[in-house]
């Protein structure tokens, strides 16, 4: 397997980083096209052998314009997609500790959620991930692959890669426009950066 570049989709037009945005198709904010040439600029000189994107545009567009120096078409995959948060899509966190508690309280216990109303259950999402883990195997441990998606895929996709646990899923944090690094080495698969906003500017 290749090292990985994990990158979260910068800030949207209705705020990715207050509201439960899944499925619905926000696009990126002036802010997170601003934050995505960041990301541009800070890995404009990774070598970088392929890029992959979900299919929601304000990873695709992320992808696109991390891709441009690197002369990459992003490969957009419905696998990589965000969960389906169903009836609790576009709320807030608050909204939802008032409108369905108890599904707040599940959201934050130890335990793994059950299936968000009318959306996707974890195990589900996480079943969705792992059929994109076959794609990484083309590529040899010297070659770089990009990976453009969101806070609940990524988080997945790590568990699978380092062999946690998915009650782990809820204590990885991955904020909008942050870089982590996943590298594949002989004895095991590490991970060397996680959630880094460093290349961010106000």
């Amino acid at each position: 397997m290749s090292r990985l570049l994990l990158v979260r989709h910068g800030n949207t037009m209705l705020d990715s980083g207050l509201r439960f945005w899944g499925k619905t198709d926000v696009k990126l904010s002036d802010d997170g096209i601003k934050q995505a040439k960041q990301l541009r600029d800070r890995l404009v000189k990774e070598e970088i052998n392929a890029i992959y994107s979900s299919n929601l545009s304000r990873a695709l567009v992320t992808a696109k314009i991390i891709a441009a120096p690197h002369r990459l078409t992003p490969i957009a995959c419905d696998e990589l997609a965000e969960i389906n948060f169903g009836i609790l899509e576009g709320l807030t966190f608050d909204e939802i500790s008032q409108l369905h508690p108890e599904q707040a309280r599940a959201m934050t216990g130890k335990s793994i959620p059950p299936r968000f109303p009318g959306g996707e259950s974890i195990t589900e999402i996480n079943d969705r991930v792992k059929k994109f883990l076959p794609c990484l195997l083309p590529y040899s441990a010297e070659e770089t692959v990009l990976i453009v998606a969101h806070s609940g895929t990524l988080r997945l996709l790590l568990c699978n890669l380092l062999g946690l646990d998915l009650h782990h899923w809820r204590q990885l944090r991955i904020n909008l426009a942050s870089l982590s690094i996943v590298a594949n080495n002989p004895q095991s698969v590490t991970l060397e950066l996680l959630n880094d906003v460093s290349h961010l500017s106000s």
